[in-house]
This record gives C-alpha cells, sequence and structure tokens, in this order.
C-alpha cells in the first residue's frame, strides 16, 4: 500500500503549481507527505474536515475546503476516512 500511496502523491505533485501535498487517517496521523506541507499538520487538516462535514450534515459526500492566501492555496478534502491536503500557487 505504501508504494501505491507514494505512486500517488507523486503523481499529483507533478500537477501544474502543486506545490506539496499531504495524505492523512481521519485521527491525524499523516500517511505520507510530500513538498511543502509540513507532516505536523495532518492533524488540523483531518480536523478542519471534519468540522466543515458538520455544516451540512444531511450531505452524502464531504465537503472540499480551499484555503486561500498569498503563498498559494490549500485544497482539503475526505473521502473513505483519508483525507488529502494540496498546496498549489496560482498558474496564469
Amino acid at each position: 500500500m505504501e508504494q501505491n500511496l507514494d505512486k500517488l502523491l507523486d503523481d499529483t505533485m507533478e500537477g501544474p503549481g502543486v506545490m506539496g501535498v499531504i495524505c492523512a487517517d481521519k485521527q491525524g496521523l499523516c500517511y505520507s507527505a510530500k513538498g511543502t506541507v509540513s507532516v505536523g499538520s495532518a492533524g488540523i487538516i483531518a480536523s478542519l474536515s471534519q468540522q466543515a462535514a458538520l455544516l451540512v450534515p444531511e450531505s452524502s459526500s464531504a465537503p472540499v475546503i480551499c484555503l486561500e492566501s498569498d503563498k498559494g492555496n490549500v485544497l482539503i478534502k475526505t473521502h473513505q476516512d483519508v483525507t488529502i491536503a494540496i498546496h498549489k500557487m496560482p498558474t496564469y
């Protein structure tokens, strides 16, 4: 599984503007991180995703969270107890 996860994260890192990517479980344990993201942010990312899901509890899918700043955007999404966050810089 670890090799498959590393391959998926490497493929994600090749996307336009992608600076970093992190994958965590629902307790915030970091499975893997690449690029600019900090392993220590796994818990915060998992918690943000869980709290955002509480905003619309009747939804059948987890929301996508987008945090915007002058240092880029962070996109967060949970699927089947795994949370992924991608740090991207805008591409023009």
